[in-house]
Formats: structure tokens, sequence, C-alpha cells
């Protein structure tokens, strides 16, 4: 069990600033997870907290106690692999203790801690193959095996599912999620799957270009995002953006948006921000989540929260089983709405849909920050 302060910490590849005064606090037992684009930085702060690359600024805390120069082996640690890095010619029993091993711990311990370990991940039967005898979901626990057979107090994952198939990556989510439920131990996760990093996390920390642009719940990530980019980035169907104008008057707020529209529509909002009145008649962009975009069905047109119903052609559909995806044009741009399998959609079509305002943010355009 520990915890982990992350103080300013940079990172530069000769001229190339690659972190940039990264600072993140995680408590004991937390499972972080990093998320962000390729090349956003996620990978070379893992490794930093791993101590397999150096630091050019800035500190690493393990249970308050700077690890700057601490050896890897001495850190108490153990890393899971994007790329499962076994021995090919070592069968996964020995995969599994080689590093006990090396440690000098003894034979009939190592037996027993692998064997607790190979019941826990349902590998038991596989102790005596080889790497390439098994499915990459069993290389995969084989990988977490050894990590867990050394029982440390920070457990750090790289990407450890891109190489799996949908539903094994499904199967293994559930898995560690599993596992940290039942070991409570300190979790850093490195991902670039908005799915994974929002089930799996306690907290989560989007990067960007080197920097932690939010922090916090996949509650708060997801439905308060602090700018445009964690906005777009964050959910299986980016938030939808809509550029306007911001008209106020007797306490109701509304977006104007006229880009691309024969005549301005004014999209009201619910439970607007006093504060916002400082803004009126500057331009703003609507932010608003598919799922607040849905056709009309009967009965829906007087619910409290819907600001607007405008009529729109259809320009694609996309099923996606549980739900359809419905893409059509306002206010210049491409918007997406989310229908369900009993909505007759089709693409021409003109639909009526639905706003429903609530959870609806407003960006600056200049600063790109949530208002």
């Amino acid at each position: 069990m520990a915890t982990l302060h992350i103080r300013n910490v940079f990172k530069r590849f000769g001229p190339t600033e690659v972190l940039k005064g990264i600072t993140l606090d995680v408590a004991d037992g937390e499972f972080l997870v990093l998320v962000g684009p390729s090349g956003c930085g996620k990978s070379t702060l893992l490794n930093l907290i791993a101590g397999l690359e150096t630091i050019s600024e800035g500190d690493i805390l393990i249970d308050d106690a700077v690890v700057n120069d601490v050896h890897p082996k001495d850190r108490d640690i153990a890393m899971v692999f994007q790329s499962y890095a076994l021995y090919p010619t070592m069968t996964v029993r020995r995969n599994i203790t080689f590093g006990l091993k090396i440690r000098g711990v003894p034979k009939a311990e190592r037996e027993t801690m692998v064997r607790d370990v190979a019941e826990m991940l349902q590998i038991g039967q596989l102790l005596d193959r080889k790497p390439a005898q098994l499915s990459g979901g069993q290389r995969q626990r084989v990988a977490m095996g050894r990590a867990l057979v050394r029982d440390p107090a920070i457990f750090l994952f790289d990407e450890p599912l891109s190489n799996l198939d949908a539903k094994l990556r499904v199967e293994m989510r559930h898995e560690i999620k599993s596992l940290h439920k039942t070991l409570g131990r300190t979790v850093v996760y490195v991902t670039h799957d908005q799915v994974e990093a929002m089930t799996l996390a306690t907290r989560i920390a989007v990067m960007h270009l080197g920097i932690i642009q939010q922090y916090g719940t996949a509650d708060e990530i997801y439905n308060q995002p602090a700018n445009l980019f964690v906005a777009g980035f964050m959910g299986s169907q980016p938030m939808n953006f809509i550029e306007g104008t911001l008209g106020t008057d007797a306490g109701k707020f509304w977006v104007t948006v006229s880009k691309g529209e024969a005549e301005g529509l004014n999209i009201f909002l619910v439970d607007p921000d006093p504060a916002w009145r400082a803004r009126e008649g500057r331009a703003v962009i609507l932010g608003l989540r598919p799922e607040r975009i849905r056709p009309v069905r009967d009965g829906e047109e007087t619910a409290n929260d819907i600001s607007c119903i405008v009529q729109r052609t259809v320009d694609v559909v996309e099923p996606t089983g549980a739900d359809t995806m419905v893409f059509f044009s306002l206010g210049g741009e491409t918007v997406s709405a989310r229908a369900r399998p009993q909505d007759e959609v089709a693409v021409g079509k003109a639909i009526r849909f639905r706003f429903g305002m609530r959870g609806a943010c407003l960006f600056d355009p200049e600063s790109g920050h949530r208002l």
C-alpha cells in the first residue's frame, strides 16, 4: 500500500519537452488512469514513476520519500507492459517466479505464491505451457501474474489491453477492476481508450501535449470538462460543439446560432450560471453530449429540460446495437444525436430533434476553457 506524489515534473529529450510541469497526488489504494492521445506523454510519465527514465526536473515521491535516484527494483513497484514481455523459452510457472528466484525467495515459498496467483487469475492449467502456446488473453494474465506475485505497493500498467480483441478487452477490464477491489493496491494505468479510463478509474488524468488538462473522477471529467480538448476527447462519441452568441434577458439565457442557418436559432439554457451575464452578446461555444439530443417522441415536447425542438434532415445513420447514432447539420457543423432502436430514422428523412439542456456546457472560443 502506498501514496504517490508527482511534483512539478518535467521531462526533456534534448530540446524536446515531453512533460511540462506535471503535478499529481494519488492516494493510497487509488486507481489512477492516465489517458490521452498518442504522444501526449502518458507512457513517459509512467516510465518516470517506474524509474525506467530519469527526471529532468521535479520530484516523484512514494510514501513521502523522494525516489528520483532510487533504482527501479528498490521502488516496490511492479509493471505490466503492453507487449507482455514474457520469456519465450520459459514455462508460465518460470515466467511468474523468475523474479522471485533472482531475489532469493526459497523454492517452497515460490511455489505457494505462484499457486495462489494462478488460482486468482484462473491460469492454474497453463503453468507448464510456454508463451507461444497461449492466447493473447492468457499471455496478459501471465504478465499480470508476474506482477501480482511480487505483492508490490504500486502496480503500473502500460496499455495492457491494446493488443486484445474487443471481447477480451471487456473481460480483462472486469478482471483488473475486480483485482483492484480485492487487493486494494495503488494502481497507475495508461491507456488511450476513453471507455477503459471511465470504466476502471477512481480518478482520471487527461493529458495533452505534455500537460494535465484535467484531473478528477470520471463523472467530473465527462459532465464538467475543463476545456474543449477534454470535452471532445472523452466519450465514445465526442461532445457536440455549436458556435453561437450568448443572449440574456429577465433571468433567461440562450445561445443564438446564426452560422449556416437561414434564420437565427435560439437554444435556451437550463440552470445557467448568473456569472455568464458578463458575456452577453459575445461569442461562445455550446457543448452538448449526443445523448442529450434525441428524436422527439410523443409526450416529450413539454419536458422541463427541453429548450428547443428543431427539424433536420438526417445525413448519416450508424447503428450500434443498443443505440443508433444520427448525424445532421446545425450551425454549420455536423451534430450527433443518440436515437433508440425503435426510433424511425433514415438518411434523407426529416426528423424533429429535442435538445435536453441539463449538462450543457459553455466554452470560451479563445481560451477553450469552460465558462
